[in-house]
């Protein structure tokens, strides 16, 4: 068993501290609202720590789990930062989904204190955080990083690869959120259609899945979709974060993606009719309710 520090306590950092600390692990938890991780210690043992540096003094294994790229900075950098309290031999591994930048940054930066470093986000939402099922995209350096990493990650991962390079797992988390918002538009449109047409959409769900337009989305979100029910799941607002890293990585390298750039701004309309907090396949509601 390792000793292990998690920085980021929110609805996926929560449930993945939990299964490392239900496997045996020794973990410390911090959170930059000290009465999430206090309320965590009180559930699952274990300790939490006042500062990133003191979670990350003398442990193996250094978890983040935060928002976005700025987040992650004003985590890890600075005095009382976790890489100034994780110990030369120590991995970070970073399972925040931000940007392919960041990742390399943060390669350079742990590696001049003797650290390791993976870029390791994850997807599978709330669900697959809470059940251990989640797949990881990991990017590293060096492999021996990820290799020493992986068998304490699979306490709440069915999958985890190594892409490539540091910043290759957010690269392949982009790709994945590429085909998401592509599919749950198809899927807002196909159910929409079904019921102008006069079917029943749920049936349609149960026939269709056996077929060629299986999907997750279409497993988990079709019923829900139709029924305009949208009180959980991937906020829209993080999905719109996510693209916003996506389109920017777009510019930087090339890609036409006019299609995610479209869904992007039809997740801002729905942002606009109060539902940022509402779950991604809430984009049947733009049609619905047009």
């Amino acid at each position: 068993m390792s000793s292990v520090a998690f920085i980021g306590l929110g609805v996926m950092g929560t449930p993945m501290a939990r299964h490392l600390a239900a496997a045996g692990h020794q973990v410390t938890v911090y959170n930059r609202t000290p009465e999430k991780a206090l309320a965590w210690v009180a559930l699952y043992g274990n300790r939490a720590a006042p500062t990133p540096r003191e979670a990350a003094e003398g442990v193996e294994f250094v978890f983040l789990c935060v928002g976005d790229d700025n987040d992650v900075r004003d985590v890890v950098y600075g005095p009382d930062g976790a890489l100034a309290g994780a110990g030369a031999g120590a991995v970070l591994i970073d399972h925040t989904t931000a940007s392919a930048e960041v990742a390399k940054e943060l390669a350079e930066a742990a590696a001049e204190f003797g650290v390791g470093f993976v870029d390791a986000p994850v997807s599978g939402g709330q669900a697959g955080a809470e059940n251990g099922q989640l797949t990881i995209m990991c990017g590293a350096d060096d492999e021996a990083f990820y290799e020493l990493a992986k068998p304490v990650m699979a306490v709440y991962a069915k999958a985890s690869a190594l892409m490539g390079a540091a910043g290759s797992g957010q690269l392949t988390k982009m790709v994945n959120q590429i085909l998401i918002a592509g599919i749950v538009q198809g899927l807002a449109e196909g159910l929409n259609f079904a019921v102008r047409a006069g079917l029943d959409p749920e049936q349609v769900t149960e026939v269709i899945k056996y077929g060629a337009a299986q999907s997750w989305q279409l497993e988990n979100r079709g019923r829900t979709m139709v029924r305009d029910e949208f009180d959980f799941g991937f906020a829209v607002e993080w999905m719109r974060k996510d693209l916003a890293i996506v389109l920017d990585e777009a510019h930087r390298n090339g890609a036409r993606l006019p299609v995610t750039a479209l869904i992007d701004q039809f997740y801002a309309q729905v942002i606009a009719r109060g539902g940022k907090r509402w779950d991604t396949s809430s984009l049947i509601n733009l049609l619905a309710n047009d």
